[in-house]
């Protein structure tokens, strides 16, 4: 069988974002590694991972489009699930976020709103399905 372990996202300073994902979300660090190019964060049954955009340029000798938060989002997300959707949005946006789109509620009951991290990666924030 097939697991998702985690995802990984890269970035520009890990320590700045391993800190605002702390603040924003409650997160835990799990892992740094020495040197600070790669760290994990205890997020649930997937790991949240982050690696320096330098460590990727060497795991991917053809490059990668670098995220920013200048123009449109890349088209994936990470998604986040909470009773309290609006107050960790508000939490999100004081820490850092970008606001991208405030509470609605969707035609099956779940809230959802989205923001996007310090390094332009989009962000859901969502009740649970079911």
């Amino acid at each position: 069988m097939i697991k998702f372990a985690y995802t990984i996202l890269y970035v520009r300073d890990v320590s700045r974002t391993v800190t605002f994902y702390e603040n924003a979300f409650g997160f835990q660090r799990k892992f740094i590694a020495p040197g600070g190019d790669y760290a994990e964060l205890l997020s649930g049954e997937t790991t949240l991972s982050f690696a320096k955009t330098e460590l990727a340029r060497t795991n991917l000798s053809a490059g990668f489009i670098e995220s920013k938060t200048e123009g449109q989002p890349f088209g994936m997300e990470i998604g986040f699930t909470t009773n309290e959707v609006e107050a960790v949005f508000n939490k999100a946006v004081k820490e850092g976020a970008i606001p991208v789109e405030k509470l609605k509620v969707k035609p099956w009951g779940q809230q959802v709103a989205y923001v996007r991290d310090p390094d332009g990666f989009l962000v859901e924030i969502c009740s649970p399905m079911g």
